[in-house]
């Protein structure tokens, strides 16, 4: 990485506290051993699914974590570390990462801080095996939508028995 002056490091800063306080995940790495063209590689394949990939200096990423979720985790900016950053669904985020570190052994991931909670490797294996985001909230949506159906199913069957019992009252006193 080339020297920053002053202006540049207040800049870089405020670009990278802005990321980590829209950020809905982030997901730390160890990129020693990547080329240029293998982290080239991981960066379009975060972009395609709108996630972000940098690489940070340490002091730079801690001055920056500071007032934001990231700082939880700031004992993670240690060594060449490349983050991932994810604005709408942090589960995204961890699989794509995931996915990229099974194809390119060298990536490493350190932990991630998904909304909010700092987490380990195994704990980012398990939430990567959640249903994205969508799916999720069609899963609700039909848990709450169950409840709704079942009552007026019940309701519609209820009346229809009434009118049935009436009709033969009818039919019985004619």
């Amino acid at each position: 990485m080339k020297e920053l002056n002053k202006d540049e490091k207040k800049i870089a800063v405020s670009e990278l506290q802005d990321k980590f306080q829209k950020a809905k995940g982030v997901v730390f790495t160890e990129y020693r051993g990547l080329n240029v063209e293998e982290i080239s590689g991981l960066r379009n394949s975060l972009r395609s699914a709108a996630l972000e990939f940098k690489v940070v200096k340490n002091t730079l990423a801690k001055i920056a974590a500071k007032g934001t979720s990231v700082e939880a985790a700031k004992d993670n900016f240690t060594g060449p570390v490349g983050i991932a950053i994810g604005y709408d669904d942090p589960v995204l985020l961890v699989k794509k990462v995931l996915e990229y570190s099974r194809t390119n052994e060298k990536l490493q991931i350190k932990g991630g801080l998904i909304e909010g909670g700092v987490y380990n490797l195994d704990a980012l294996k398990t939430i990567s095996a959640l249903p994205s985001r969508e799916t999720q909230l069609a899963m609700l949506a039909g848990a709450m939508q169950a409840p709704v159906s079942k009552l007026a199913r019940l309701l519609n069957a209820t009346l229809a028995q009434f009118a049935y019992a009436m009709e033969a009252l009818k039919r019985k006193r004619e």
